[in-house]
């Protein structure tokens, strides 16, 4: 029997990353078998109106084309060249109520952002994540900004793990088999703890980081060196939003199920 496909919704704010960002997740598409919906708010500060209801409503419908064609020319080439379907929507009104009322209508197994760099003010930047990580429960990937989550044939998948839990979540074995390394999996341990770094018996590559400020800095750059593409994160893991700020890696933010 065939298998439904995953609901993945990308929340955009149609900045320069957008393109990088739709990349990665059409590659995610394609290794776990899902389907793509792109989803844009414009704020109510960002629509022109003009002073009489006539005008108001031809400025309106304006930007409403605009904004469509906008949209419509970053999808089309990338649907065309990884043929992805990618279904595109967007509207105008209070970003957040907007995002929550579409994620209502959609229930998508996986969202996706931009990642935003610590600090940097935007639409769908810091607080935007955070509102999302409130308000969904489910899988969220937060795509890199410099380097795109591979395509099938160079997925270089790794772990963060305070307990040395196993990946439970509803694609797993899905990404696991398209990773051309052995999984390489990351750990803080108390300090005084023994560090190491091993090949255990499942062929997956081991590093333990001492617990501490420089920790996630650490490890974000042993990611770079091991050429991880891909670093899933347990949702409960303290400090998310640390691990969020200093990985240079795209993250895919899971709860066991």
């Amino acid at each position: 029997m065939k298998k439904n496909k995953y609901k993945i919704l990308v929340l955009s704010d149609l900045k320069k990353t957008t393109v990088s960002t739709l990349k990665s997740t059409v590659n995610l598409a394609k290794m776990i078998g899902g389907e793509v919906s792109f989803f844009y708010v414009k704020k109510p500060s960002d629509v022109v109106l003009r002073d009489n209801q006539l005008s108001a409503m031809r400025s309106i419908n304006e930007q409403y084309n605009s904004t469509d064609s906008i949209i419509s020319k970053i999808i089309k080439p990338i649907s065309k060249a990884t043929d992805v379907k990618i279904k595109h929507s967007f509207s105008f009104g209070n970003v957040k109520s907007e995002i929550a009322k579409q994620i209502e209508e959609q229930q998508p197994d996986i969202i996706v952002l931009g990642k935003r760099k610590p600090k940097m003010i935007n639409v769908i930047g810091d607080h935007i994540t955070d509102f999302v990580l409130k308000k969904y429960k489910g899988v969220i990937m937060i795509a890199a900004n410099d380097g795109t989550v591979k395509p099938i044939n160079s997925l270089s998948l790794g772990v963060l793990s305070e307990n040395k839990e196993s990946l439970n979540f509803k694609f797993t074995e899905d990404l696991i088999k398209h990773s051309q390394q052995p999984l390489t999996s990351f750990s803080v341990v108390e300090k005084g703890s023994k560090l190491k770094e091993s090949v255990n018996s499942k062929n997956a590559i081991e590093f333990v980081f001492e617990q501490g400020d420089n920790a996630i800095s650490n490890i974000s750059k042993y990611l770079v060196k091991s050429n991880i593409n891909l670093l899933c994160v347990n949702r409960a893991t303290s400090g998310i939003r640390n691990v969020i700020d200093k990985t240079s890696v795209s993250l895919l933010l899971y709860a066991n199920a």
